[in-house]
């Protein structure tokens, strides 16, 4: 598997062919030190996340029911600024907890084991990496993840038991500094990457070898991740279909087939099935069911939109009672023959009915006003 898919003519360098057992071998060699791994959506669709782009099973497919103008938007930091409930419920799906690790993941977890693996970069936000037991300093995670959380105005860290809470309710976190709306450490369109993805681009030039697994390569500037090895670290592609230059170099080995049967195949050739099985066999049991609600004492506190209804009742059930007195004493004042408030000269100090000519209410709006030091209540 893998000579047949290649472009490039020529004998390959590094590896005895272009194959499984070729990239075995190589692998236990003492050549073969510094592994990186580039995974994509792919690795984790068989743990039943569905990949962004896929027609009808992809998340753009299926977000019609959450009303965005368009698909693109419940991951953009302008969007979510303004209407932050679609990502909440979107998020609440992709939850990590809900998934279980896949077989690949335990294959980069027995990299790590065997102090093979020098950094796994992901554009994955499911932290399926983490909980295949990948030490975290190893996992770069290029798009951000569910892992941290903070408050998108003053980058206050938000607690992650909240977090949690708030994304298993919906209920919208609030930072408690600033009261700026918090969303997980996941790279929205118009924020920049992560510091830690550009400090680890350039310890690629000292890859022995490269796995590409479960990624289209057509979001930069990871997809360029993959050019950046030097000319002779072969590349394994691991993958349903060719993708960028894999396949132009002649130690690139192009596995086409699903992830998880071509790692097997892999592991197989390195003797390492029994470990492969042993390592996702510990992740049996890391699935948490989320439908459960939680303990009254362990619910959240209000979100943004419920204090500020209570708020508005609390304001306008007030003006009722203030109001209504002050009628109820113009009507009376009207009664006696009296000369009426509004006709005569009151001095500047003394309070003015908010009645009409024929002792009618005039209307009153009331404005509620967000994150300013004005009063939040205007007659």
């Amino acid at each position: 598997m893998g000579a047949e898919q290649s472009t490039y003519e020529g004998p390959p360098e590094i590896l005895e062919a272009r194959d499984l057992s070729s990239v075995a071998k190589y692998m236990k060699s003492s050549e073969c030190r510094n592994v990186f791994v580039m995974l994509g959506a792919g690795v984790s669709t068989s743990a039943g996340i569905p990949d962004f782009r896929s027609p009808e099973t992809g998340l753009y497919a299926n977000l019609a029911r959450l009303n965005l103008p368009y698909p693109e938007a419940v991951f953009e930091i302008n969007f979510f600024r303004e209407n932050p409930k679609p990502f909440y419920t979107l998020a609440r799906e992709l939850l990590p907890g809900r998934f279980r690790p896949t077989p690949t993941h335990s294959f980069i977890r027995l990299l790590a084991d065997r102090s093979l693996l020098h950094t796994c970069f992901t554009q994955n936000i499911d932290t399926l990496e983490r909980r295949a037991g990948v030490p975290s300093h190893k996992i770069v995670e290029a798009h951000g993840s569910f892992a941290s959380q903070r408050c998108i105005d003053c980058s206050t860290v938000y607690d992650d038991e909240k977090m949690r809470t708030s994304l298993k309710t919906g209920v919208i976190a609030v930072c408690p500094e600033c009261e700026g709306l918090v969303k997980p450490d996941i790279v929205f369109f118009g924020e920049a990457l992560p510091q830690r993805f550009h400090h680890s681009v350039p310890q690629l030039r000292k890859a022995d070898l490269l796995f590409v697994i479960g990624t289209s390569l057509t979001v930069q500037p990871f997809a360029s991740l993959a050019t950046l090895v030097p000319d002779h670290c072969p590349r394994v592609l691991i993958n349903l279909d060719a993708v960028g230059d894999l396949g132009s170099r002649g130690d690139d080995v192009l596995c086409l087939g699903k992830c998880d049967e071509v790692v097997r195949d892999l592991c197989k050739a390195l003797g390492w099935e029994a470990e492969l099985d042993a390592a996702w066999k510990a992740t049996e049991n890391s699935v948490v069911d989320f439908d459960e609600i939680p303990p009254v004492d362990a619910q959240p506190d209000k979100g943004e939109d419920q204090r500020l209804r209570e708020e508005v009742e609390d304001i306008t059930e007030k003006l009722e009672r203030i109001l209504g007195a002050k009628f109820q004493e113009d009507s009376q004042t009207s009664e006696d023959g009296s000369e009426s408030r509004a006709e005569s000269s009151a001095p500047a100090s003394e309070e003015i009915p908010l009645v009409q000519e024929d002792n009618q209410p005039l209307e009153v709006k009331v404005f509620v006003q967000k994150n300013t030091d004005e009063p939040k209540e205007k007659l």
